[in-house]
């Protein structure tokens, strides 16, 4: 390839040495009581992975309330911050850039999780999903809906943990309001059936997100913080589209103009929503036109289509997910237009460095 846009460095509000992003992935690795991200091990797999233009880690929990998943970091406690701390240094120390993704999984969850009391969500619906607790997967139930004062405290969480991201030396966050979290489940008409300030209309559903995004600027620049949706999610956790869902996303994405945020982060669609009533299919070519500031796509993005959708101007970053767990090198590879490796999922979430961080380099 002649000219390849990835590589091309980026400065708008958040300056990166390419548009080559690793996307968050839970990796399950934090296998300690204490939900401790460590440096022999995230500590590692990050810095392996430092030549990316920003790395995402993985979701990470601004609550003991907002557990969804084994071996999950969190974000909320003194100890938690300690174990970043030794992460970003190791970031920093080559060069690189990581932001730490924000998340509350909400009803996608379990009881096993929070000693036999409900999760919460915008509505007792139930997802009908799966929950991966520590004795395997297991059908989620029907949550508790948040109260007011609830959703007061838990703007206050994500704020304490941006706070916390801040003393743990991250370059920013990524607020997770994407994928059936608890920001989807009060976007969408199928998981939000409230009829208090947070539910009805589309500014109801959406006010919560933009409570926790006001709170988290108080404690941090708003170029360094940058948000994530996945419109045209249908079928998986949950999530239903209906006629108001992307009219909802339009509403965020225009309103977010009044921000001065790092970007925002879109997910192609998940599952092919070709047939699918009131979908959108092509997301970044869709809300491309509505968003001034710095736009990141991603989902199952390689080589050519990463340079393809930056060089139509459909996106200014794009996100790798996959291809970031099995080649720690990837910026390199994409440089040298050499082989890339392939993954094996049996390791995706499962505890130690096998499938971790014992992915070689490419040797040219």
């Amino acid at each position: 390839m002649s000219k390849q846009h990835v590589l091309t460095p980026y400065n708008k509000n958040i300056t990166l040495k390419n548009r080559i992003v690793m996307a968050p992935m839970t990796r399950s690795r934090a296998d300690n009581d204490a939900k401790i991200a460590t440096d022999e091990l995230q500590g590692l797999y990050y810095e392996q992975r430092a030549s990316a233009g920003l790395i995402i880690t993985e979701g990470s929990q601004v609550s003991a309330e907002a557990v969804g998943y084994i071996n999950t970091p969190g974000i909320y406690t003194d100890e938690q911050v300690e174990g970043w701390k030794k992460v970003t240094k190791r970031v920093h120390d080559k060069a690189g850039t990581i932001f730490i993704q924000l998340w509350h999984v909400g009803r996608i969850s379990h009881p096993n999780f929070h000693n036999g009391e409900l999760p919460v969500s915008a509505s007792a619906i139930n997802p009908h999903a799966k929950s991966f607790t520590p004795e395997g997967f297991k059908d989620t139930v029907t949550p508790k809906a948040l109260t007011v004062e609830d959703i007061k405290r838990t703007v206050k969480d994500f704020q304490n943990a941006a706070a916390n991201a801040v003393k743990a030396g991250f370059d920013g966050v990524e607020i997770h309001s994407s994928n059936g979290y608890l920001f989807q489940q009060f976007f969408n008409a199928c998981s939000n059936t409230r009829t208090d300030e947070y539910g009805g209309s589309i500014e109801n559903r959406t006010r919560f997100f933009f409570e926790v995004l006001d709170a988290i600027k108080e404690v941090m620049p708003q170029e360094k913080i940058g948000v994530r949706f996945n419109p045209s999610l249908h079928g998986l956790f949950g999530i239903t589209i209906d006629e108001e869902t992307i009219p909802t996303f339009e509403y965020i994405i225009k309103k977010l103009n009044d921000y001065n945020l790092a970007y925002v982060h879109l997910s192609e669609p998940f599952t092919d929503v070709s047939d699918v009533p009131f979908a959108v299919t092509e997301i970044a070519k869709h809300f491309r036109p509505l968003y001034n500031g710095t736009l990141m796509i991603n989902t199952e993005f390689d080589q050519e289509k990463g340079n393809k959708v930056l060089e139509a101007g459909d996106a200014d970053l794009v996100a790798y997910g996959k291809l970031f767990i099995s080649n720690p090198d990837l910026v390199e590879r994409f440089e040298n237009n050499l082989d890339l490796a392939e993954w094996d999922e049996k390791t995706f979430y499962v505890p130690g460095e096998k499938g971790y961080t014992d992915y070689p380099k490419a040797s040219k």
